[in-house]
């Protein structure tokens, strides 16, 4: 693998698991926050590609509020569809490898067993399709590309799930979780780690990525107050009684059967993701919610 790495939305968790993880491996980073470069601006990203001419570009940067897509759909366009255009056209142009996140959010959830790469995407609210739009559009510059489906990711952040859960947390004893909406809880640094495994033995297109088996939201919460040693009752309840801004997909856990025979590996159960991201908070490596 060579060394040079442009690294977008640094600010984020999976940005953070990246620079990290590369720093360790003593390859060359440049990390840009989105107030540093704003990816939905080509004069701007061209610019910086030409300038640093990186062997890699890792698109870190996203626009993930799903509740707020539907109002601020313009912004998520620009940046989920735009952003990624701009991205794929630099890397094309200064001849570097694109990898790109997307999201378990493009399929609408009716499936009978875990999603494949060969299953089509039918994204059910704005978020969903403004990720589908930009994978469209990453395939039809014609880049070279890693194009790498998650989900539920949890990690050095505030971004995720598990924060909510501990805000909660500190203000009741009883706390009602929704149990009806499953996917695959994906720990950042599982995620970059075998991301920099695929980029060494030359993968591309499109793969699933995310920790293996299952869970709902309620299960999550279950396994990181018990990992955290948090004491409260947790209620499962349905997605109804939470007045959701936008319509969710019901299951949209993923198959990252694919890049794991591809790569001829194991990656860890959810659950072990969970209790390692605990570890590290224990042990102070990330900031404590």
């Amino acid at each position: 693998m060579r060394n040079k790495f442009l690294i977008t939305g640094a600010n984020g968790q999976l940005a953070k698991a990246f620079i990290s993880q590369l720093t360790d491996a003593k390859k060359e980073v440049s990390s840009f926050t989105k107030e540093q470069l704003d990816i939905s601006n080509y004069n701007a990203v061209i610019k910086i590609a030409k300038d640093i001419k990186p062997d890699y570009i890792i698109n870190c940067a996203a626009f993930n509020y799903v509740d707020a897509t539907g109002e601020e759909y313009d912004t998520a366009f620009e940046i989920n569809t735009n952003g990624v255009k701009n991205l794929a056209l630099s890397s094309k142009e200064i001849d570097a490898f694109l990898v790109h996140f997307s999201t378990d959010f493009v399929f609408d959830g009716k499936k009978d067993g875990l999603y494949t790469e060969e299953d089509l995407p039918h994204p059910v609210n704005p978020y969903g399709q403004s990720k589908l739009e930009g994978e469209r559009i990453l395939k039809e510059v014609g880049a070279d590309y890693l194009l790498l489906r998650t989900s539920w990711v949890f990690g050095d952040g505030r971004q995720n799930f598990l924060y909510k859960l501990s805000q909660w947390a500190a203000k009741a004893d009883v706390l009602k979780v929704t149990a009806n909406h499953v996917s695959v809880p994906s720990y950042s640094e599982d995620i970059a780690r075998v991301t920099l495994l695929a980029l060494e033995a030359k993968l591309k297109w499109l793969y699933h990525l995310c920790n293996s088996g299952y869970a709902s939201r309620y299960e999550l919460a279950r396994q990181y107050y018990e990992s955290m040693g948090i004491e409260k009752v947790i209620i499962p309840v349905p997605d109804t009684y939470f007045k959701e801004k936008v319509q969710r997909p019901y299951f949209t856990a993923m198959s990252n059967a694919k890049i794991s025979h591809d790569l001829n590996i194991t990656i860890p159960d959810w659950r072990d993701g969970v209790n390692r991201f605990c570890e590290q908070m224990k042990e102070g490596k990330y900031a404590r919610f």
